[in-house]
């Protein structure tokens, strides 16, 4: 149950386990259809990399990355909230018509999955992103592979809802990513 874990934002110096849990994501089955980089490709990064991503995660204004810790400490999932404002170019490319929170980098244990910790991990992220003040945030938003049902159902059940805007997945020629938004309420 999610009552057993802790939802908190990531410290600078744990940039070994963000890695750790990147890496796993990276090995999941919906790894092709959930993350644009390959663990071949995450594993050939320096420490600096982590460390780096780590920091942003931790300290940054515009970003924020969520864990959600077992009471032994093991780490069963992870979300980040990129802030996309409309003088800057989005995630995806393509303008942004109002402040608003990108959620990314989605994954949550198998041997946690349905017990609510995604639930969690969401509503950390949403409270941190509905609080911020400056700058005032819209929105959510996230992007799903079109093959990817299991991921769009629980977003759908969280209240995201398809804004039917679509984008190339990079490096893919005609597989899509499909917009979902979930209004400020």
């Amino acid at each position: 149950m999610s009552t057993d874990h802790v939802m908190r934002r990531v410290r600078a110096d744990e940039w070994p386990a963000v890695k750790e849990l990147r890496l796993l994501a990276l090995q999941d089955p919906a790894a092709p259809v959930a993350f644009l980089e390959t663990y071949e490709s995450a594993v050939e990064e320096p420490d600096s990399f982590w460390q780096q991503r780590t920091a942003r995660g931790a300290e940054g204004s515009d970003v924020a990355q969520f864990v959600a810790e077992a009471a032994d400490g093991r780490w069963m999932g992870s979300v980040t909230v990129l802030v996309e404002r409309p003088d800057r170019e989005a995630v995806f490319g393509g303008t942004v018509e109002a402040t608003q929170g990108h959620l990314v980098g989605v994954f949550v244990r198998p041997e946690v999955r349905g017990t609510g910790v995604a639930d969690a991990l969401f509503r950390a992220a949403e409270e941190w992103a509905f609080g911020l003040e400056d700058p005032y945030l819209a929105r959510l938003r996230l992007f799903v592979h079109e093959n990817n049902p299991r991921a769009a159902a629980f977003y759908r059940r969280y209240g995201f809802v398809p804004t039917g805007n679509t984008v190339p997945v990079p490096g893919n020629s005609g597989e899509r990513e499909v917009e979902h938004v979930r209004e400020r309420g």
